[in-house]
Parts: C-alpha cells; sequence; structure tokens
C-alpha cells in the first residue's frame, strides 16, 4: 500500500471558510470585475496586461463560489459600453476571452460547472460566440455551480430588450394590457437566473455601472478598496462573511429590532 505524497494531497481549506454559515450562503453572487486598466497603469504595464492578470481572479472567485455551494456565479465581463473603447483594446480583450475559453473549458466540465451567458451576444464576434455557444450547449445539465458571463452586456439595454418582446408579443396577439412585472421578468435576457443577493465590486467605485439594474433591487453590496487582479478567495470569503452579518428585510420590518434602538446594517 503506498502513502499519499504531501504534494497530492489536497490543500487545506482557507481558515475563513470554516467561518462562513453553510446554511446562509448567498445563492447567487454578482461581481463587477473592475480595475484591470488602473492596476496595469499602476505598474507601468500596457492595459490589456491588466485584463490578462484579471484572469486569475476569474479563476479565484469561481474555486471560491464552488467551496462556497453559491449556486450562481455571474460576472460583468463586457458591457455595451466597452465597445467605444479603441479597436485595438477590444480586439485584444475577445482573443483573451478565446483563450480563457478554450484552457478553462476541460476544468468547467470537470467541475461539472454549468457555463452560460447573458447580454447581445450576436454582436460578438462569430470565433467567440462558436465557442461561447459549444461550451453551453456541453455543460447545459450541469449539476454544479452556474456561471454566467455578461457579454455585451447593459442593464438598460436589457430592460429596453425585454419591453422590445412584450411589444413583439402584443403586436402578434393583437392587443396591449397592463404590463406587470412578471411580464418584464420573463423576457430579460435569463429569465430562470434569481436575482443576485449579494454584488461584489472592485476597484473601491461606488457605482453599479449599467449591470443587473433590474435584478439588483435589492441586492446587498461590498465594495472592495483593491483592483481586480488583485482578488483573492479569501475576498470572496470576506464579502460573503459581511453579507452574513446583515439583516434582508425587503422593505418590511426587521423582526428582531435592535433592543438599543440602533439602526440595523442594511437597507430599507
Amino acid at each position: 500500500m503506498t502513502r499519499r505524497t504531501k504534494s497530492a494531497e489536497k490543500p487545506e481549506p482557507h481558515p475563513l471558510l470554516r467561518l462562513v454559515d453553510p446554511e446562509r450562503v448567498p445563492l447567487h453572487v454578482a461581481i463587477i470585475m473592475d480595475g484591470n486598466g488602473r492596476w496595469a497603469k499602476a505598474r507601468g504595464l500596457a492595459r490589456i496586461e491588466g485584463h490578462k492578470a484579471g484572469i486569475e481572479a476569474v479563476r479565484q472567485a469561481v474555486s471560491a463560489a464552488s467551496n462556497l455551494g453559491v449556486r450562481h456565479l455571474t460576472l460583468y465581463a463586457f458591457s455595451v459600453e466597452n465597445w467605444k473603447r479603441p479597436a485595438s483594446e477590444v480586439r485584444a480583450l475577445f482573443k483573451l476571452l478565446q483563450q480563457f475559453l478554450t484552457s478553462e473549458a476541460r476544468k468547467i466540465e470537470e467541475n461539472r460547472i454549468r457555463f452560460r451567458t447573458i447580454g447581445r451576444t450576436a454582436d460578438l464576434p462569430k470565433p467567440v460566440r462558436t465557442l461561447l455557444s459549444s461550451l453551453e450547449s456541453r455543460t447545459r445539465n450541469a449539476g454544479g455551480c452556474t456561471l454566467t458571463l455578461a457579454l455585451s452586456y447593459g442593464g438598460r439595454t436589457e430592460i429596453a430588450d425585454a419591453c422590445d418582446a412584450l411589444v413583439r408579443e402584443a403586436l402578434a396577439k393583437g392587443q396591449m394590457g397592463r404590463v406587470s412585472e412578471e411580464d418584464v421578468a420573463r423576457n430579460l435576457y435569463a429569465p430562470d437566473l434569481p436575482d443576485p443577493d449579494l454584488l461584489i465590486r472592485t476597484s473601491g467605485e461606488y457605482r453599479v455601472s449599467n449591470f443587473l439594474l433590474w435584478q439588483i433591487a435589492y441586492t446587498e453590496l461590498a465594495i472592495l478598496d483593491l483592483f481586480w487582479p488583485d482578488f483573492k478567495e479569501e475576498h470572496f470569503y470576506e464579502a460573503v462573511l459581511d453579507y452574513q452579518r446583515r439583516e434582508r428585510r425587503y422593505g418590511g420590518v426587521s423582526p428582531n429590532p435592535d433592543p438599543q434602538g440602533l439602526p440595523a446594517r442594511s437597507g430599507s
């Protein structure tokens, strides 16, 4: 009988994992991955080097989500506004995305991660669309975490597209009734995707940048004062621990008011 070598052993779980309440892990975590360009500039590097460095942060986030049992992880990868960037940078970004999809596809499948996208993906270059479609198809029935990339995505665009779909539906029926929240929700890019419980943003900026505007009405926010390439698993765990210390009331009244009369650490 052979002994397992130390190098073959699984790494020890991060100490912060033991502090997380497994019964209160957020179902859906969304991340605005901001600061790649500034990370590169601070080091005297080209902007694309910051995007390259950010790939490891993506791996860290996916690993942390899987370790915690988060069911949905949505990453803001390329916004509709990003098309305004120099053509050379946009081409480099899509080349980097192709490399990521090629290199990570096997690991995504092995870890039973379901891969999907949201956004106006028809606007993406054909080679990218081919890779995205293939990976989505191969992982459609995976039972692990769902990793969603928001590509050519904008929150306002998504709502406008949902309204456009409702108008076309009404014209086809020859009648127009009142539009409900449920009507809009079922015409979003991924209507089966639950609203995020927690939205993490890196780079210390206090804004949501046109991301999941419909879905984040009652989402808890975590603003991290670091650039995306510096993001590690521990930052994910820390954000979840902070989330678990909050009280979510969804506009209602707290069932456990603070005895000292102090306001709770959450939105109304």
